[in-house]
């Protein structure tokens, strides 16, 4: 009965410091594996300017839809001069729809470089 009662705590130290072991080894390894090389970072970094770049390529596309839909009221005012008042409150919803989008696109392009 006595044996009994000091071999389970003495089990169950031994086991103890052989998963402490265990533990600590793999708490290395993940600290490892976390850890950002100079050469990581490089890449990081080119990505980050990479995907910036990308999304501000919609700015360029903003630009040439609010061309195209003012050269679309150019275009309507020549064919019907008396509907001038409402193809100009459509022209004016294009360009700011069109505005709209553009400025998300910078908005998303800056967002990659300084928030991430």
């Amino acid at each position: 009965m006595y044996c009994q009662r000091l071999a389970v705590p003495l089990a169950r130290s031994i086991l103890a410091q052989r998963t402490s072991v265990a533990l600590r080894a793999e708490g290395a390894l993940a600290a490892r594996c976390l850890h950002t090389s100079v050469a990581r970072k490089d890449i990081d970094s080119a990505a980050k300017y990479i995907g910036a770049g990308a999304a501000t390529v919609g700015v360029a596309g903003s630009g040439a839809g609010i061309g195209n839909v003012f050269g679309a009221l150019v275009i309507g005012y020549a064919r019907n001069p008396s509907l001038k008042q409402q193809l100009f409150s459509y022209a004016i919803l294009g360009f700011a729809l069109s505005e709209a989008m553009g400025l998300f696109c910078l908005t998303m392009g800056f967002m990659i470089l300084f928030a991430l």
